[in-house]
């Protein structure tokens, strides 16, 4: 197999990744009024979805150039090592906020918190609830989207040999997947009273078409075309989705409940797909590879975010939940209390970030001085 060149690292993606982890951490402190200034209040799809189109993008180039230099056993071995990572990192998350969530139904006046978030089966039952989490099959709140990325993780080899063997047909496979979802509602099991946040059946369709995306990138494919057509077509669903959207706030008239319908999220439902596309390939038009503004101080930290996502994603979960927590406890408050949290998370967030880049910086120096 001939060897690929690396392409040069996308600063778009990393600041786009960071302010989509601001984002999330924002939508999940239930009770903000910062909810108001992320897309998802105003379209119909969120940063679920493109995280989950660019991390399908990003590692399916991983893949593809480890496959080039070192064989397929190699890649494998990679992303089999990366997905272990992650369902370890599914694991102590699900420990730890298990954790917090049942300190704050003991300790505080959030009495049944831990039931009313879907907790209840790791308390009554932990000997089959841990086995169903390890799994990825017990998805109390905020639990369900590491599994998926798991799952995603280790379906992608398989994909990527499609690819070079099909081609964009291989994309038959994924999205024919798809519309059997759809049509036939298909979704793997949900355990313990909770309920799959995220169909993998379907939300791998956003993963295998950014693999697609890296994957003929590497190989050298010219950029998809933008024919003038295609590019209204988008910016027709995108104002589609603000028009939902805005129903659903109640600035205009409701829409009827099968408009509604198409927006579900947990089986990516086809205005919800069509949606998160049309927004991702509108900024990659609109958004220039190098601009000078992505290199001021605010662009430079949500870099530093997206550089470690997973770790923020995951620190981020915790915070947001303890925001939204406060958010009950002291209602009153609640205004004072949103422009001091939120503000201050994502500072921490943002320090967070900055302290990883830094450490493994450390870690990288001392491991190059011995090996000289």
């Amino acid at each position: 197999m001939a060897v690929l060149k690396r392409p040069p690292r996308d600063l778009r993606l990393d600041v786009l990744r960071g302010w989509m982890q601001v984002s999330i951490f924002v939508s999940h402190a239930f009770g903000t009024a910062f909810a108001w200034g992320i897309h998802a209040a105003w379209g119909v799809s969120d940063s679920s979805e493109q995280f989950v189109l660019l991390s399908g993008l990003v590692l399916g180039s991983v893949f593809s150039l480890k496959f080039a230099r070192d064989g397929f056993g190699a890649a494998w071995r990679d992303i089999a090592m990366r997905a272990g990572r992650l369902w370890r990192m599914h694991l102590l998350v699900f420990l730890g906020f298990a954790a917090m969530v049942f300190a704050f139904d003991r300790l505080t006046p959030l009495a049944g918190v831990a039931q009313a978030g879907g907790w209840g089966w790791l308390l009554n039952e932990p000997w089959f609830a841990l086995p169903g989490a390890m799994v990825g099959l017990y998805q109390p709140d905020f639990m369900g989207v590491l599994p998926l990325f798991v799952l995603l993780m280790l379906l992608l080899p398989g994909f990527v040999l499609l690819l070079g063997r099909f081609g964009a047909r291989a994309l038959l496979l994924p999205w024919g997947l798809y519309a059997a979802t759809q049509i036939l509602g298909l979704m793997p099991p949900a355990l313990g009273g909770t309920s799959i946040a995220f169909d993998p059946l379907a939300w791998q369709v956003l993963f295998m078409t950014g693999v697609w995306l890296g994957w003929r990138a590497l190989h050298g494919a010219a950029p998809l075309p933008r024919p003038w057509w295609l590019v209204s077509l988008a910016v027709s669903v995108v104002l589609m989705g603000f028009w939902v959207k805005l129903s659903m706030h109640g600035f205009v008239p409701e829409m009827p409940a099968w408009v509604l319908s198409l927006t579900d999220k947990d089986v990516l439902a086809p205005l919800r797909l069509a949606h998160a596309l049309s927004l991702a390939w509108l900024v990659s038009i609109i958004v220039p590879r190098e601009a000078r503004w992505m290199h001021h101080a605010f662009p430079q930290a949500m870099a530093a975010i997206g550089r470690n996502s997973l770790q923020v994603f995951c620190v981020g979960l915790f915070l947001s939940w303890m925001a939204a927590a406060l958010f009950r406890l002291f209602p009153a408050d609640r205004l004072l209390l949103d422009l001091a949290l939120i503000p201050a998370g994502i500072a921490l967030l943002i320090a967070f970030a900055r302290w990883r880049e830094g450490d493994r910086a450390v870690s990288y120096r001392e491991a190059t001085a011995r090996s000289q």
